[in-house]
């Protein structure tokens, strides 16, 4: 009776556990996919926007000038490479494709009419629309972002940026269990295991079964019924497997996020530990009972010694009571060692404290400079442009001046980490995509001093580290490089790179007077610097970063110039 007792209240238990635990990992990982599905959201959102205002966009469907045609093709294509967005077209009123950043693929958009898109009639019609599709060209699926391009007063057509999710699926795969978003109609649109993608999580109208073969929304055929049962926080697949599941609001119109998590792991977990609970509880019982028996023996031995034990016992009462008071004495005198231990301890950690912050605050005042002078530019220019009435380029400059301050923002998260001296940072990112970000961030500065040379397969290498963070380390020490040779007539600045093992080695040198030996010995040390206004934070806070993904950084002595090489771990 005792056995079947515990073992109902096992069961009943490790359910309970094995449901707790399960229901806390989905809710953190449907955060999570959330988070990094929005961000990749708000990377592409601003594109169609700045492009609709972009001149050669006007000129190739008002003007329907040729050479405009050609620029805006290769500045499309760029743009795309640059960004990772799958396609960026543009269609005039009539819905037909006149420039694409495929234009010279054998899959080009150029010439095809996407009139019967919802995306391009919402766009014509309010100025602006999201379309979750599959691609009549491409047949991979992905998001449609419009924006309708007017100009005085006239609607010429629709840019549109096409957005795929094959980085943000394979994250998310990496998780376990699966997660996927579907939109208002329960159509599965974004999703970790592919099989799912279309397949509707609810029953669909006829109606609305009908408008989605009229747009090819989802190709040809209907979504067919996923694999699925959903009852409130649980979920079974295929008929047989368990799961909990968390829903998150999706960065998508109607849109939620899925996340199920597997229940037989921690429910096997949890069975294991009640069953180990058991048959400590049974142990437990059959020592208790031997216990019991050996009690009663031992009391009856006792009872014949207590008599000759109570003298002993009143001799001993005595020493005992000295010793007590000796000890008690002892006592006061640890607790009070101890509180000024703590106390010491606790001023020890406050200075610690204070010093951090000064590192952090010294480095904000070096990272943040510049981007605060072109803020300050920005906003100047903007009130000149308002005062032109010269809305929609002041209005370009209030972005600039959103874009300038997130990298503040992300600037100072950066030295609040180095101030920490934080570990254990995730993510991966390709060698080309961090040179074309540090290429881009530093723009104008850059363009006509520094060349990058480097491989396509090269380029394709995947590295540990987060993108930012990694591009933070490229720009720290290409900044260096145009600062070297800013006075020199034909001062150049070249980015190469070379594989080892699972090792990428990246140089960055320039044709400088070089550095002064004085100071070579001190470069990666916080707050010596070689400049007169320089904080001595850059090339530390770069380091920094590179040895928390594995890497480092190190001044290569000798040659002309000077060339700091990164070294970079490949995932």
């Amino acid at each position: 009776m005792l056995v079947t007792a515990l073992g109902w209240a096992g069961l009943r238990w490790s359910l309970r556990q094995a449901n707790a635990a399960a229901d806390a990992a989905a809710a953190q990982a449907a955060r999570t996919h959330v988070a990094l599905l929005t961000s990749e959201l708000q990377k592409f959102r601003l594109l169609p926007v700045v492009l609709a205002e972009y001149p050669d966009a006007a000129a190739t469907l008002g003007d329907r000038s040729e050479a405009a045609r050609d620029r805006l093709d290769r500045t499309l294509e760029q743009l795309a490479r640059r960004t990772d967005a799958a396609a960026i077209y543009v269609v005039d009123a009539s819905g037909t494709t006149r420039a694409a950043s495929n234009w010279n693929t054998p899959a080009s958009f150029v010439g095809q009419n996407y009139g019967f898109r919802p995306y391009f009639r919402d766009a014509m019609v309010k100025g602006a629309s999201e379309f979750f599709a599959l691609g009549t060209v491409s047949g991979r699926p992905g998001l449609y972002l419009a924006r309708r391009i007017d100009r005085d007063g006239r609607a010429l057509g629709v840019v549109v940026v096409k957005v795929e999710f094959d980085g943000v699926e394979a994250a998310w795969a990496r998780t376990p269990g699966m997660s996927f978003v579907v939109d208002a109609h329960g159509v599965v649109l974004v999703t970790s295991a592919p099989s799912w993608r279309f397949l509707a999580i609810a029953p669909i109208d006829a109606a609305t079964l009908t408008a989605l073969r009229q747009t090819l929304q989802f190709g040809g055929n209907p979504p067919l019924p996923a694999p699925l049962s959903l009852d409130g926080p649980q979920a079974v697949v295929g008929g047989k497997t368990r799961y909990r599941v968390a829903v998150e609001p999706a960065a998508l119109a109607g849109g939620r996020l899925l996340h199920l998590s597997p229940l037989d792991p921690p429910l096997a977990a949890a069975r294991s530990q009640a069953l180990i609970v058991g048959l400590g509880l049974l142990l437990v019982a059959a020592i208790v009972a031997g216990l019991l028996i050996r009690s009663a023996e031992t009391r009856r031995l006792q009872a014949a010694a207590r008599e000759a034990l109570e003298e002993e016992v009143k001799r001993r009462t005595a020493e005992l009571s000295d010793a007590n008071a000796r000890l008690v004495v002892q006592s006061n005198e640890r607790v009070e060692a101890d509180r000024r231990y703590r106390e010491a301890r606790e001023e020890l950690a406050q200075a610690n404290r204070l010093a951090s912050l000064g590192q952090i605050t010294a480095g904000v005042a070096h990272e943040i400079n510049q981007p605060v002078a072109a803020i300050r530019t920005f906003a100047e220019n903007g009130a000149t442009l308002i005062d032109r009435a010269a809305p929609e380029k002041a209005r370009d400059n209030l972005a600039r001046i959103v874009e300038l301050t997130a990298r503040i923002g992300t600037i100072t998260g950066e030295l609040r980490a180095f101030a920490r001296r934080r570990v254990g940072a995730g993510g991966e990112a390709t060698l080309g995509s961090v040179i074309d970000g540090t290429m881009l961030l530093l723009g104008e500065r850059a363009r006509d001093v520094v060349s990058v040379e480097l491989t396509n397969a090269l380029r394709g290498v995947v590295l540990v580290g987060d993108r930012t963070r990694l591009e933070q380390v490229v720009i720290n020490l290409v900044q260096n490089a145009i600062e070297a040779v800013a006075d020199r007539r034909g001062g150049r600045v070249t980015i190469t790179a070379a594989g080892d093992g699972d090792a990428i080695t990246l140089s960055v040198a320039d044709n400088g007077p070089g550095l002064d030996p004085a100071i070579a010995a001190t470069l990666f040390t916080p707050f010596s610097s070689g400049k007169p206004e320089g904080l001595g934070l850059g090339l530390a806070i770069a380091r920094d970063i590179a040895r928390e993904f594995g890497g480092d950084i190190a001044h290569v002595a000798g040659g002309v110039g000077g060339t700091f090489v990164a070294t970079l771990r490949a995932a």
